[in-house]
């Protein structure tokens, strides 16, 4: 499922994309056809996400909510414009350390630019900058850019598989498929949606949104592990931010709310805007922390080196050498460290 930072990736391709200008709406699937009626010919007037959420505006007091669940994507055709906060293969790369210190990723093919990664997976982990470009774009779990598209290719493009929603701009096409949740709804509605969310570091007042995150985690007797993955305590945290953030913490998963001390509970906020806001600026969930410029990009290259202890079950703690161990809870895998996490 994508994670916050995913979310927050995608409401800023629509907002420098689509925001300002009209835009033709259909459902080539049928499943929204009469909400995409509504939409059509309306302008867009401003995109943003809230945790795992995004709420698209337009003219007329009508607002789109769409939710990507566990198997929702966005997909990008087009001329895309980037957002300039996004790290890219033509500039800094972006890692962020527990210390905020900025790491250059450096010339590496002789062009004055970092040089494009794709990891093991075939992503691209940094979105190009360069606008406008010929690109198409699927937008998933990291957003990237998939490859140049022929500048004689038709326009728009064609439907491939089962899409819900197709929005439009004379240059821009973006395709749903697969989402939980696309609804319109009234500002009222939206407002109301918003109203039972938790705290986001990227919208309101962060101190606002840890002194909120305090108070329900403190009162609460249910597990740590089970309150961060809940979306009405803190927005857009998932499976790997989850389990990534207790181990920095050194936090044992099944502690209740209530007793985790004060000081830590802020830990666990203050290292969700850090980690929320390396997410968005690269489009990967990258965890570690100090590496050099060598031992990021490999481990932006491959998914297995950039976590401490998600998807490592079995294996050994990269910090003490207890083998990490995979349970359920909550209907989802929790990865951690018995050792490091008493």
């Amino acid at each position: 499922m994508p994670e916050g930072h995913s979310v927050h990736r995608i409401a800023r391709q629509f907002a420098r994309n689509f925001v300002e200008r009209p835009v033709r709406a259909s459902s080539p699937q049928g499943r929204f056809a009469e909400g995409a009626s509504v939409l059509d010919g309306r302008e867009m007037l401003q995109a943003r996400a809230v945790g795992k959420q995004m709420f698209l505006e337009f003219e007329g007091d009508t607002w789109l909510r769409v939710h990507l669940g566990l198997y929702g994507a966005w997909d990008f055709a087009g001329e895309i414009l980037v957002d300039p906060t996004i790290a890219s293969a033509n500039g800094r790369m972006g890692q962020t350390n527990q210390r905020g210190t900025d790491l250059d990723a450096g010339d590496h093919d002789g062009t004055g630019s970092a040089d494009a990664i794709f990891d093991d997976a075939g992503e691209n982990s940094l979105t190009s900058i360069g606008a406008p470009r010929r690109t198409r774009g699927h937008v998933r779990m990291s957003e990237q850019t998939t490859g140049l598209a022929d500048d004689g290719a038709e326009w728009p493009p064609p439907v491939v598989g089962q899409v819900r929603l197709r929005l439009l701009t004379d240059v821009t096409c973006a395709d749903l498929r697969g989402p939980t949740a696309c609804a319109l709804q009234t500002p009222d509605e939206m407002l109301a949606t918003v109203a039972k969310l938790g705290p986001d570091p990227l919208v309101g007042d962060p101190a606002e949104g840890e002194e909120r995150f305090v108070r329900i985690v403190r009162r609460k007797p249910t597990a740590i592990a089970l309150l961060l993955m809940d979306q009405a305590v803190v927005s857009g945290i998932g499976n790997v931010y989850r389990a990534e953030m207790l181990f920095r913490a050194r936090l044992n998963p099944h502690t209740p709310g209530r007793d985790v001390p004060e000081d830590v509970v802020r830990e666990l906020w203050h290292d969700w805007v850090r980690l929320l806001a390396i997410g968005v600026e690269t489009g990967q969930m990258m965890t570690m922390d100090d590496l050099t410029t060598e031992q990021y990009r490999a481990a932006m290259a491959s998914r297995d080196d950039r976590h401490w202890v998600y998807h490592r079950a079995g294996l050994p703690c990269r910090v003490c050498g207890t083998e990490i161990a995979l349970e359920e809870i909550g209907a989802r895998k929790l990865y951690w460290c018995p050792s490091c996490q008493r």
